[in-house]
């Protein structure tokens, strides 16, 4: 979208700052206004709700977040309406614009694409008059773009291995990093799965002014139910008590995402609008994660036969991603449609979900997808016992899985990456996964 490298020259923090300067970005409002999302797992749900309580609340609402599913425009959304495409192309064009003629004056640094993208979000918010916006962050928060938000009020879903080249070989050091997007003075929303870090993160900002909440700790969640037709559950953060939230984003990670953002957005509206009524903040939350729409998370793409795709790409992920899947829709009569990025665990990923399957169908995804054969024999020896199929093409999996769940009456579960779930998607609605455009 850009002509940009994925990633910038080195630390983007004074670059990002210059172009937010140029673009006339009012940093002061923009913190503000402002929450960031960060984490391993769930950033995009999480954010999700957020944004939509703040739609609930009547308020102008802004959401930036990545990667885009099928559209780029899905980066960059304003009370759930994606960016025009005529739209975005201004923006496009007007970012483009300063980066080059703060290169003409002497900033020689390489500017990433995701960089961009962040300024562009912040000039389409600002313009488009928010009153509210939600950033999700890129990879970390130390020096991710996101934080020049300055953001007092933000959040970390969960931590997981991933990005340790960049973000430390522990897990002590990435929930550091993640750490690291609030502001001096701010407080941070720690997911279920943070909660063994507790006492490290307690050092880590007993001396950075920043107050922690974790789920599961001081933010409660009770009597968590699911099925086929949705999730509810209790929610209660200090004075707030809000019992029978209704969801339909399928997942029990989802309570964890949707109380994590219900938490972010009642402290940031105490913050900037203390006389805000009780009742009034609650009903946003209820009625916002009610409308949250999020796909690619156990979504449901064909009911004849039952085919749900999910894009969780860490071995955490997938993990709870199919014990979710189990939960809501059954133990028996699976079939697995199985592909790995290249750059990730493929081991690791084929561990947590190849024993769970009798039936597998390996499949290389057309973007950044592993060698079908590499897929298949990492299935292999996480299942020896199972049928194994490679199919070296995205439709040939999609015929394969198919015909076999229709003949057998199985159901279709596609998993392990992003990219093989919203191709696969895409071939079995008629579409091409050489047409689609990733970042």
């Amino acid at each position: 979208m850009f002509n940009l490298p994925k990633f910038g020259e080195g630390i983007c923090l004074s670059r990002l700052a210059a172009l937010l300067d140029a673009l006339s970005i009012d940093r002061v409002r923009l913190q503000r206004h402002s929450v960031v999302v960060t984490g391993s797992n769930g950033k995009g749900s999480a954010a999700a709700f957020c944004a939509s309580i703040g739609t609930a609340c009547g308020l102008r609402t802004g959401l930036f977040t990545s990667p885009h599913l099928y559209r780029f425009n899905e980066r960059f959304q304003i009370d759930g309406v994606q960016i025009g495409d005529e739209a975005l192309a201004d923006m496009v064009l007007r970012v483009a614009t300063a980066i080059a003629d703060l290169a003409k004056h002497g900033l020689t640094n390489t500017f990433g694409a995701f960089e961009a993208q962040f300024a562009l979000a912040c000039l389409y918010f600002q313009e488009s008059d928010c009153e509210f916006a939600v950033f999700e962050a890129g990879i970390g928060g130390r020096y991710d773009p996101v934080r020049l938000v300055g953001a007092l009020n933000t959040c970390v879903t969960s931590i997981d291995y991933e990005h340790v080249n960049l973000l430390g070989h522990s897990l002590e050091l990435i929930a550091s990093d993640k750490s690291d997007a609030c502001a001096a003075g701010g407080t941070i929303v720690y997911g279920e799965n943070c909660r063994p870090l507790q006492r490290h993160l307690g050092e880590y900002l007993r001396h950075r002014d920043v107050a922690s909440l974790f789920v599961r700790d001081r933010i409660a969640i009770d009597n968590e139910a699911m099925s086929v037709t949705g999730q509810r559950f209790d929610f209660q953060l200090g004075e707030h008590h809000i019992d029978g939230l209704e969801m339909s984003v399928p997942g029990d990670f989802q309570f964890n995402n949707a109380a994590i953002a219900a938490a972010l957005f009642l402290l940031w509206s105490k913050r900037t609008h203390p006389s805000r009524a009780n009742e009034a903040l609650e009903a946003a939350v209820r009625a916002g994660i009610r409308a949250t729409r999020w796909p690619g998370r156990l979504e449901i793409i064909q009911k004849e036969p039952l085919t749900i795709v999910d894009v969780g790409h860490t071995p955490d992920g997938v993990s709870q991603a199919l014990k979710s899947l189990r939960a809501i829709h059954g133990d028996e009569g699976w079939l697995l449609v199985l592909g790995v990025s290249g750059d990730k665990n493929v081991d690791g990923i084929a561990r947590h979900l190849a024993p769970s399957f009798d039936n597998i169908v390996c499949t290389s995804a057309h973007h950044k997808g592993a060698d079908a054969r590499i897929v298949g024999a990492a299935a292999r020896k996480a299942n020896a016992g199972a049928k194994i199929h490679v199919a070296n093409t995205m439709e040939a999996a999609v015929r394969i899985s198919q015909q076999q769940a229709k003949t057998s009456n199985w159901k279709v579960y596609v998993a392990g990456g992003l990219f093989v779930a919203i191709e696969y998607a895409t071939v079995l609605r008629g579409g091409r996964a050489q047409d689609l455009q990733f970042f």
